[in-house]
């Protein structure tokens, strides 16, 4: 059984390691918000926001 996301649905994504496109890093969503619907992000003293939508999208806002 795949485990599953906040919402329920199976979650099949691998939480850090290297993706299959060029060996870039991948990181789960639903690990970087540690099971909820936001996170923050820091970039060059920018805090950003990661929101996770009730229908699974994200989006990024500063």
């Amino acid at each position: 059984m795949l485990p599953s996301d906040h919402d329920g649905k199976p979650n099949n994504e691998r939480s850090v390691g290297p993706s299959d496109k060029a060996g870039l890093p991948l990181y789960s969503a639903t690990d970087l918000t540690q099971g909820g619907d936001l996170a923050q992000i820091s970039l060059a003293g920018q805090v950003y926001t990661l929101r996770i939508t009730r229908a699974g999208k994200l989006i990024l806002t500063k």
